[in-house]
Parts: structure tokens; C-alpha cells; sequence
């Protein structure tokens, strides 16, 4: 497989992957509600994301450090919306 056809899967994985945080937020947002969300799982993704980042910048593959990056600031989003909102619903 070319090089560049290499690089568009791991582009489009790495689309789909970040963009599955995308609902979580816009829930958490919209109804200001996080009971449910489990922050000692959020912290131990947004390490793990974290560590692919370093990683994709040590190995210099692009798709690792786009999709990471965003990755990781959206997690970041959720732990917050978690620690804001601690788990109730605003009235």
C-alpha cells in the first residue's frame, strides 16, 4: 500500500475516533448534566491520549499527533464539564 493511502486511513480513523467524544460534550453542555460520566475514566483516556500524542511526535506521524491532539482537548472538556457541573443538573 502507498504511503499516501497509508496516511488517508489513519487520517479517517483518526476523524472518527476524536469525533466520537463530539455527542458526549454536546450532552453535557446542552444539559449541563455529568452524573454519569466517570471521571477516573476520563483522566485515565486523556493520560493514554496524552502518551499517543508524545508518541506521534517522537515517531513524527502526522495522523497520530492531529487526532490526539484534539482528542486530548476534547477529553480535556469533558473532565472539566465534570468537575463544573460535579455530576448534577442545573434547573
Amino acid at each position: 500500500m502507498k504511503d499516501f493511502h497509508i496516511g488517508l486511513i489513519g487520517m479517517i480513523a483518526g476523524v472518527c475516533t476524536t469525533a466520537s467524544f463530539l455527542p458526549q460534550i454536546i450532552k453535557i453542555l446542552r444539559t449541563h448534566h455529568a452524573r454519569d460520566i466517570s471521571l477516573g475514566m476520563y483522566i485515565a483516556l486523556a493520560t493514554g491520549i496524552l502518551l499517543w500524542l508524545v508518541y506521534g511526535i517522537l515517531v513524527r506521524r502526522l495522523p497520530i499527533i492531529l487526532a490526539n491532539s484534539v482528542a486530548v482537548v476534547f477529553c480535556g472538556i469533558i473532565i472539566a464539564a465534570k468537575l463544573v457541573y460535579n455530576g448534577g443538573a442545573r434547573k
